[in-house]
């Protein structure tokens, strides 16, 4: 387990505090819930998304030579 601490503005603590006890949780453990949703729904694609992507030609050729720059260490993922 790890402690992050963070900065954030006054409205979105208040944002943040509201929802955590709307589902009667703690701020610290609603930010991951909160996450994790986020994390889980933006970051996979479902079938019908990914055959789009892949017969998308143009799209598939620019995604694999970003992937050969990044690899080539021409950029830097942050």
């Amino acid at each position: 387990m790890k402690t992050l601490t963070m900065k954030i503005d006054d409205s979105i603590y208040e944002m943040i505090k509201l929802a955590a006890d709307g589902q009667r949780r703690n701020i610290s453990n609603f930010i991951e819930f909160a996450t994790m949703q986020y994390l889980s729904s933006s970051q996979y694609v479902d079938d019908n998304e990914m055959s789009e992507i892949m017969n998308d030609k143009e799209l598939v050729k620019s995604l694999r030579n970003g992937f050969s720059e990044l690899k080539n260490g021409d950029y830097t993922v942050v």
